[in-house]
């Protein structure tokens, strides 16, 4: 049997409609998490109070 690579390979970015991920880098036990951040569905307006009657 081979041993398996002490390093993992580089995933390209991922990229979806509102979706992005990245991969981070390895930590001390060779734990390779990823990063992912969402843009946003909608468009937020500015509040304005109601006017008095």
């Amino acid at each position: 049997m081979s041993q398996q690579p002490k390093s993992r390979p580089k995933v390209p970015e991922g990229k979806a409609r509102f979706l992005v991920t990245r991969q981070k880098e390895a930590n001390e036990r060779g734990f390779v998490g990823y990063e992912v951040i969402w843009e946003p569905f909608h468009k937020e307006a500015a509040y304005q109070t109601p006017k008095r009657p």
